[in-house]
């Protein structure tokens, strides 16, 4: 028998404009790897709503900015990621704006570092709610419409503290840990569909997030910007060099193609070989 007669057509491989037609909601996609991954989506087609916080004339720019750069559609939304009303709300308004919702990306995301017996119960709360219910409550909204299309695209950015620990930040790996543990479940509850779901952790990526820790070991510890960005990478990524948002947003167009359609359930380290130790 000729089996490669018979097998079936090999994937796609990642090409230009794959995801023309495709909508993506992006939580968190106003600054740092949110926007990296916006960017990387609407360069290969799709069309995007953009959700966070900021200056309401820079958040016009960077739709206009996208728009004009990719040919795509550009949507925002403000919704609060601690209220799952408004979490709620966003799908809809993506489909309305933008004619569907193929692809979801839980992006945002919160930190608070102290000792475990110092951290105060509405930081523990607040992080879990932007960190982890947030990204339950966008895909129990998502799921149904991706199904009755037959495709779809889940990602969550977890962390490499989702997969490892570390000091003084008790809420933020509690709430990663549970968004692989969600990953996993979704994937497990789609395997028969067209529907995926991922988890992408990185490790140091230069964030708005990650300089607010870099300036707090500045000033904690008497020391300047450089050393401090300097300790911070050499205690955990081996690399000694930062991941970039452009580098997370090539790994989530992948998780898009067809070529991934059976990575399911998968936490994918983009870490520098931080937890390769």
């Amino acid at each position: 028998m000729d089996v490669s007669a018979s097998a079936k057509p090999a994937a796609q491989p990642f090409a230009s404009g794959m995801l023309k037609g495709r909508v993506a909601v992006m939580t968190g996609s106003t600054s740092g790897i949110g926007l990296g991954i916006a960017a990387a989506l609407a360069a290969q087609g799709a069309d995007v709503l953009l959700n966070g916080f900021g200056d309401p004339t820079e958040i016009d720019r960077l739709r206009s900015s996208l728009a004009d750069a990719h040919g795509v559609r550009l949507s925002y939304s403000a919704a609060d990621m601690a209220k799952p009303e408004e979490i709620d709300g966003m799908i809809p308004q993506a489909a309305n704006d933008l004619g569907s919702v193929d692809i979801l990306v839980n992006n945002a995301g919160i930190q608070h570092t102290a000792l475990v017996r110092e951290v105060p119960l509405e930081r523990w709360n607040a992080i879990l709610a932007i960190n982890l219910t947030a990204a339950f409550c966008a895909i129990r909204a998502v799921l149904p419409r991706m199904e009755s299309r037959g495709w779809g695209r889940v990602i969550n950015i977890a962390s490499t503290h989702g997969l490892v620990a570390s000091t003084h930040k008790a809420a933020y790996v509690a709430a990663k840990h549970g968004v692989l543990g969600l990953t996993k479940v979704v994937a497990l509850e789609m395997a028969t569909t067209g529907v995926t779901c991922n988890a992408i952790c990185p490790g140091w990526v230069l964030t708005p997030l990650v300089q607010k820790q870099i300036d707090d070991i500045a000033a904690r510890e008497g020391i300047s910007g450089d050393a401090a960005r300097a300790r911070l990478l050499g205690e955990k990524q081996p690399s000694l060099e930062f991941a970039t948002p452009e580098q997370i947003g090539a790994l989530a167009a992948f998780l898009c193609s067809d070529a991934a359609a059976h990575i399911r359930g998968a936490a994918l380290a983009v870490d520098g070989g931080w937890t390769a130790q």
